[in-house]
């Protein structure tokens, strides 16, 4: 098996990402609250970051406007966190790159290596495969 070319940033930049306030948007953000979308939206909310749930289905959740596509965010987007299938993933990161976005974050389980490395290729920081409150549990 051939070794991956991606690597996840260190633990430093990732906890640079987590504990400075960002314009976050949530692609894929469900407005059940039982969801691993919702809870990490509200818990991102709660840690200080502006977010904006991204979902063509939803028109508000947690009380912000909800967002069709990363496209239509007004303003910058600081980070996209990704919450949906690996195979819809590459139109998301190209979209993340058109629009200028710094930092793709895909969700635990969410694994696009051609994606990752087109985004950091284009210089953007790239997570994948983590979730953001286990992370802020493991480098507190």
């Amino acid at each position: 098996m051939e070794p991956s070319a991606f690597h996840n940033p260190p633990d430093s930049v990732i906890r640079a990402i987590l504990w400075h306030p960002r314009r976050i948007a949530i692609v894929g953000c469900s407005p059940d609250p039982s969801r691993d979308s919702h809870r990490v939206a509200r818990v991102l909310i709660e840690k200080g970051h502006t977010v904006m749930p991204v979902n063509p289905a939803a028109r508000e959740i947690l009380g912000q406007t909800c967002y069709a596509s990363l496209r239509d965010v007004p303003g910058p987007v600081d980070m996209a966190d990704i919450f949906r299938r690996a195979d819809a993933v590459g139109p998301i990161v190209d979209e993340a790159i058109m629009i200028g976005v710094k930092i793709v974050w895909m969700q635990l389980g969410v694994i696009d290596e051609a994606a990752a490395i087109r985004a950091q290729r284009a210089g953007l920081t790239v997570v994948m495969d983590r979730c953001p409150l286990i992370e802020y549990e493991r480098l507190s």
